[in-house]
């Protein structure tokens, strides 16, 4: 036993060398990797290079920025569907309020209560080419004023009237509340199958609003609920809580997008749907096939729970 440990265990002269070399192979591989600086010199950066590759970015950047917004500009403004907006928004320019007749207020007047150079203007060359606020709810129609800056001054507005006296002179005077549309009896009516005419007899809608209704609901096809009035671009939250004893839906039926068939140009063109969600409808359908259910809609991230409630009703399968 000992023999055949002892021979097992020993190497002879040729195994002994081919060990030497492995242990000296291995050393030496191991240490080579901190010579490599010494040999391989690394490039210094050029920074003058690399600040003027980023400039040259930037400037890219700005200028396609610069060309979208051209491009879209005015899309808001023609946009009948508004996003309802967050709790505590400061867009509200801040400003002093008091008591003004919005058709002879100065434009230190203006300033003073808070609003911008070019919605001044707006409103000053309104009023030079004969325009004229006869009610409040006017100061909404004005173009640049955010619907929360018209609920914030239209407290404050009270109209200087004139009245002619018997022998021919004219006084005036400023009322002391505010200058209200002639009162009709008004009876509730049902939203889906009011015309314009219909919507501008409510107590501050003008046409423009009105047609904006109506154009919402066309491109939506058809309101579910009555809320989604006050979805209206430009509709101010006041105005939809006072007109909205005056609205009704009876039987509402919905025109609906069959999204197994939809192509993405048509999906776009609902309000609820847009770009983004057009998109990724399309490219679900040609990855997985069919949608079996108006529920597989909610297999796309970016459907929330609370899109899919508010999108479903005009969504089928067939």
């Amino acid at each position: 036993m000992k023999k055949f440990v002892s021979s097992y265990f020993s190497f002879t002269r040729k195994e002994r060398r081919g060990v030497s070399v492995l242990l000296l192979l291995i050393l030496l591989f191991s240490v080579i990797p901190f010579f490599y600086p010494y040999f391989i010199k690394h490039r210094q950066p050029d920074r003058a290079a690399f600040e003027k590759a980023v400039a040259a970015l930037k400037l890219q950047v700005d200028s396609g920025r610069t060309a979208f917004a051209k491009k879209y500009e005015g899309y808001e403004r023609d946009n009948d569907y508004r996003q309802p907006q967050p709790e505590g928004d400061n867009s509200v320019a801040k400003g002093t309020l008091f008591y003004f007749d919005p058709n002879s207020l100065s434009a230190d007047g203006w300033k003073k209560l808070g609003l911008r150079d070019k919605t001044i203007a707006t409103i000053l060359h309104y009023l030079e080419k004969g325009g004229k606020f006869r009610q409040p709810e006017d100061i909404g129609k004005i173009w640049g004023l955010h619907p929360d800056e018209a609920e914030r001054l239209m407290p404050y507005v009270k109209f200087a009237e004139t009245q002619k006296a018997g022998d021919g002179t004219v006084r005036s005077f400023s009322n002391t509340g505010f200058t209200k549309k002639p009162e009709h009896q008004l009876t509730a009516f049902d939203i889906n199958t009011a015309d314009t005419s219909v919507f501008i007899a409510l107590p501050g809608i003008g046409s423009k609003l009105a047609t904006r209704i109506v154009a919402f609901r066309e491109k939506l096809g058809g309101f579910y609920k009555v809320e989604q009035v006050g979805e209206t671009y430009g509709l101010p939250d006041s105005t939809f809580k006072k007109i909205s004893a005056y609205l009704l839906l009876q039987h509402p039926v919905l025109r609906q997008i069959n999204i197994n068939k939809a192509t993405e140009a048509e999906l776009k063109l609902h309000p609820y749907i847009r770009y983004n969600l057009a998109t990724a409808i399309v490219q679900y359908r040609s990855q997985h096939g069919n949608f079996g259910t108006v529920s597989d809609i909610k297999k796309i991230m970016m459907v929330t729970d609370d899109i899919f409630i508010r999108l479903s009703p005009y969504l089928s399968v067939q």
